[in-house]
């Protein structure tokens, strides 16, 4: 039987939180928390912020993220500038065309 309690990462928020102003002693009483456990909540907690807290999030996992929302980024970005040129294209070829006819006549 697995007696391992999981945390979401609200309440690892709030034990962080109420470790700080009551006493961690205390806290970690409270809840069942072993005292390695609050600390690596704690470091990550400092070093990554809120999504340090999430299952598994490692600092390699979080740079690793955040650099394919930046290159997400620029392809959606690159993604609009195409959409703009062909757009921009087929309105000079609209216009090309009707002065084309208009010349005919």
């Amino acid at each position: 039987m697995n007696t391992r309690r999981t945390f979401t990462t609200q309440q690892k928020l709030s034990i962080l939180k109420q470790a700080a102003e009551q006493g961690v002693t205390n806290t970690l009483k409270k809840y069942g928390v072993f005292p390695s456990v609050y600390y690596k909540w704690k470091t990550k907690f400092t070093q990554m912020g809120e999504q340090g807290l999430k299952h598994g999030m490692t600092p390699a996992h979080l740079r690793r993220i955040r650099a394919l929302e930046k290159e997400n980024k620029m392809l959606k970005e690159l993604v609009a500038e195409e959409r703009l040129a062909g757009k921009l294209k087929d309105e000079l070829l609209k216009k090309k065309w009707a002065l084309a006819q208009k010349n005919k006549r």
